[in-house]
């Protein structure tokens, strides 16, 4: 099942996550219906929903590097 978190943020809309697959799923604001990453630890998907800045998580630790 996945888990949604909605996120402050001006791009992100929610953040999605199926810990048994490790799949995340980022629900863009201007996209439709949202992007997959595969083989994201459970760790790394709570730290992007806290972060101060989810636009900057997401370009620094997310995008380029869970691509499935």
């Amino acid at each position: 099942m996945i888990e949604w978190v909605n996120v402050n943020s001006t791009a992100i809309r929610r953040i999605g996550y199926d810990a048994l697959a490790m799949l995340m799923y980022i629900d863009f604001e201007d996209n439709a219906p949202y992007y997959t990453f595969c083989g994201v630890p459970e760790g790394t998907f709570r730290e992007f929903t806290r972060a101060s800045s989810v636009g900057r998580y997401y370009h620094q630790y997310i995008k380029d590097h869970y691509n499935c």
